[in-house]
């Protein structure tokens, strides 16, 4: 089971959108995928059909009330993704877990049970909130490795600093296997000036890390979530859709590589 957290402290940058997607385009590859999602907002959950008045057992019961994950799993629309859902609650969490000796391990307890392994899952994605508070922090300590979603756009590399300290802190605190998984360019236009010098700063400075698949700015991609469902499903033929199967082919094939 690899479990990869996609995080960036900055909002808008297609975060929950790459993880509703790679999740979809994952289980067409026959994988079975739990996504957690440990954003307050709960757009993951609400752009998976998890309405908000249907989520009893969440991300917040887990962190806070030792709730096991099996117990909060809910079946999704797309066959091989399940999702534990989120809500609101969860903007309390760091300051109820402030007192907690072992707060930045409570997710990762809560995933390296026995009940979680017979599952059965191939990935479990977690979906981090836009900031570098102790629910990402959580989710890194969790996971093997951060999948980090990129902006085409201006100031996208400057934040990105911050999110490789905090990796490599916990990597020296808490979870020394922790790696970057890559880069993913989002929001892409190929006929923007701006988003080609991006792409190109972020190959210059950060290498192979950077995937080769782009995900481009696409109408369909953006209205999907409104329907409770990924753009694979909602409209499959889409440079969107394409784009996101791209990426889980390559992630796929990154993992073959780390693991030979």
């Amino acid at each position: 089971m690899k479990i990869i957290a996609i995080a960036n402290q900055k909002g808008g940058v297609g975060k929950t959108t790459t993880a509703i997607n790679l999740c979809a385009a994952l289980s067409e590859r026959g994988l079975r995928v739990l996504l957690i999602d440990l954003d307050p907002q709960g757009n993951a959950s609400t752009g998976l059909g998890i309405e908000p008045g249907t989520r009893i057992k969440t991300t917040y019961d887990i962190l806070l009330s030792e709730t096991p994950i099996p117990d909060a799993i809910r079946p999704t629309a797309v066959t091989g993704v399940d999702i534990v859902a989120s809500n609101t609650d969860l903007a309390s969490a760091d300051m109820e877990l402030v007192s907690n000796g072992r707060r930045s391990f409570r997710l990762r307890n809560a995933l390296r049970r026995a009940d979680v392994d017979a599952l059965g899952y191939d990935f479990v994605l977690i979906d981090c909130p836009p900031s570098l508070n102790l629910l990402t922090v959580n989710a890194m300590v969790a996971a093997h490795s951060v999948l980090v979603p990129l902006q085409s756009e201006f100031f996208a590399l400057e934040g990105l600093s911050q999110l490789m300290l905090t990796v490599r802190e916990v990597r020296q605190s808490a979870n020394q296997k922790l790696r970057i998984e890559g880069i993913v360019l989002t929001m892409f236009d190929i006929r923007n000036r701006l988003s080609q010098q991006v792409e190109q700063d972020a190959r210059e400075a950060l290498g192979d890390l950077v995937f080769e698949t782009r995900i481009p700015r696409n109408v369909r991609i953006s209205e999907a979530p409104s329907y409770g469902t990924p753009v694979l499903s909602y409209d499959t033929h889409s440079r969107g859709a394409a784009a996101y199967r791209a990426l889980a082919s390559e992630l796929l094939d990154r993992a073959l590589t780390v693991a030979a």
